[in-house]
């Protein structure tokens, strides 16, 4: 079951904390994505040592990864899908990643809302 974060509430944590809880959001985030779409690439703390140890390019990738994720999550849960991984990806670029965070945020808490998180199967 996945959890509905309050975006804004994220964002001033990922601040206040200097970044720490941005990393708890980044882990959370990807393992409630890898639930919701099935895909078992998608672990949390697979994807933050990764981006941890390559210096943040694989953190590319994983923009990449959420968004063929969420529009397969989407697509498994009668919703409208449309592919935003290569918007994410220069979100990354451009420095805002906490854009895309709030992003997938926004898309995982319109799953919840709808219940479907209770449905899905891998």
């Amino acid at each position: 079951m996945i959890k509905k974060r309050d975006i804004v509430t994220s964002i001033i944590l990922s601040f206040v904390t200097c970044g720490i809880y941005a990393i708890i959001w980044f882990i959370s985030l990807t393992d409630d994505v890898g639930q919701v779409s099935g895909d078992e690439r998608l672990s949390g703390g697979k994807c933050f040592l990764l981006t941890l140890i390559t210096c943040g390019i694989y953190g590319y990738y994983w923009a990449y990864l959420m968004g063929k994720a969420m529009m397969q999550a989407k697509a498994k849960n009668n919703m409208p899908a449309e592919d935003n991984s290569v918007l994410y990806i220069i979100l990354q670029v451009v420095g805002l990643g906490i854009v895309t965070h709030c992003l997938v945020q926004n898309d995982l808490n319109t799953i919840a809302d709808k219940g479907a998180n209770n449905t899905v199967t891998a």
